[in-house]
């Protein structure tokens, strides 16, 4: 079979169900084409894509200015390994840290893999800064929590799907409940190994759970009392989802024109991935001071395709686009009217309990267990009525369009998620 051969989207499932391992249950749609805050599967059907690669694609899907960058980088130099330099990875980082006000970036290709090298720095950083003896370190993370499914990320994960059978597991965890601020007094108080604190600033894959206001500003006072690391992952918040350029950045605003440069909480280290790379090609990064970063040296951490120059000319154009086109003053405004739109239905409704979310990172409450295929059910009928959206445990459907979507788009989703939804009120 040619790979230029055209399948029906029967015959592409059906060789992805013979040859692929099955370590995903996709929504039974075959996408070909993609376009700002479009897709268009192998039949030529279009959709809203209310799901953005789980918020990879926040820049609309094969934005110009992206792709362009990408397809001129691989025209000239696309991957040295970090033997050598390289005329790119050089710019990129310091665009990166200037953005973010950090001094040092170190580059990876996935959220996971950013996940893992905040934790090896953080350990790090416990044996030869803080004075915590050899392998005793420990980092506390919240239940509930999604950093990814690599063998010591599941390890401190409560979700039994993703740890059933893949032990034995990594230890040096600390598992606490989210959003609960005397948990993490007590535990910082009573264990002097504790390292840092990992956290999700919104709970994204647990179903996009916002903490209580002023949460992140006091974990962050509480971590710097007692000499922790403050750890952000902001893959999937990050790079403007939640209507600021991070979710840590509170109340602050950050959009190029107005940002006042003094972010809310800023974590000691920041994980990045995701929207960094607009969707185009896997990049993500982790951040931190040189009084952090400082304790990373040749041969102590590394990736052959990190840093490389197609990621990097990536990453900056990807970044360039969220401030030329004020994407996060976008989420913030069309979230507002999205939240207000879906609880002016839900106020009368039977079938949805409530909607929550930051920016346009958000999530409809479902009326039904955990276990039942409501949520699918009503996924399968937003598909059929043009618009691509997949639950998250169980009973809870994420909202996350590209944020280039306008206010009249964004109106037009609405009338379609409340009209499906009409058709499933008892």
């Amino acid at each position: 079979m040619s790979v230029l051969e055209r399948l029906t989207s029967e015959d592409a499932i059906a060789l992805e169900d013979k040859f692929g391992a099955h370590n995903y249950h996709p929504l039974p749609v075959v996408l070909h084409k993609g376009e700002g805050v479009f897709l268009w599967d192998v039949e030529g059907k279009k959709y809203y894509d209310f799901l953005s690669a789980y918020s990879a694609v926040n820049q609309g899907h094969c934005h110009p200015k992206i792709v362009g960058a990408l397809t001129r980088q691989a025209q000239v130099l696309t991957l040295t390994s970090r033997a050598f330099y390289n005329d790119v990875l050089g710019k990129f980082e310091k665009y990166a840290t200037e953005t973010f006000g950090y001094d040092k970036l170190l580059p990876m290709n996935t959220g996971a893999e950013a996940v893992e090298t905040a934790i090896k720095i953080c350990r790090k950083w416990a044996y030869e800064k803080k004075g915590i003896d050899e392998n005793e370190a420990e980092i506390v993370v919240c239940n509930n929590n999604f950093h990814g499914r690599t063998t010591t990320i599941i390890s401190f994960s409560n979700d039994p799907i993703a740890r059933k059978n893949f032990g034995p597991y990594t230890s040096g965890f600390i598992k606490i409940e989210y959003d609960n601020l005397q948990a993490l007094q007590d535990v910082l108080e009573n264990n002097a190994n504790v390292a840092g604190f990992l956290v999700e600033p919104i709970q994204g894959e647990a179903g996009v759970f916002v903490p209580s206001e002023g949460y992140l500003k006091t974990a962050k006072a509480l971590c710097e009392k007692h000499n922790v690391l403050f750890i952000a992952d902001e893959v999937q918040t990050g790079i403007a989802r939640t209507g600021r350029l991070l979710a840590t950045c509170g109340n602050c605003s950050c959009s190029d024109k107005h940002c006042s440069g003094t972010p809310e909480v800023k974590a000691d280290i920041l994980i990045l991935g995701k929207a960094l790379s607009g969707g185009v090609f896997p990049v993500s990064a982790v951040l931190a001071n040189d009084s952090i970063m400082g304790v990373i040296r040749p041969g102590n951490h590394g990736s052959t395709f990190g840093g490389n120059p197609i990621a990097c000319a990536v990453a900056i154009a990807a970044l360039e686009v969220v401030k030329e086109e004020d994407l996060a003053e976008n989420a913030d405004t069309l979230g507002n009217v999205f939240r207000k739109e879906l609880q002016r239905y839900i106020a009368t409704s039977h079938i949805v309990k409530g909607v929550r979310g930051k920016g346009l990172l958000n999530a409809i409450l479902i009326n039904d267990t955990e276990d039942s295929s409501t949520a699918w059910d009503i996924c399968l009928a937003l598909k059929e009525n043009g618009l691509l959206a997949k639950p998250t445990h169980g009973n809870i459907i994420r909202f996350a369009p590209p944020l280039v979507m306008d206010k009249e788009q964004l109106m037009d989703c609405v009338q379609i998620i409340t009209k499906t939804l009409k058709a499933f009120e008892k």
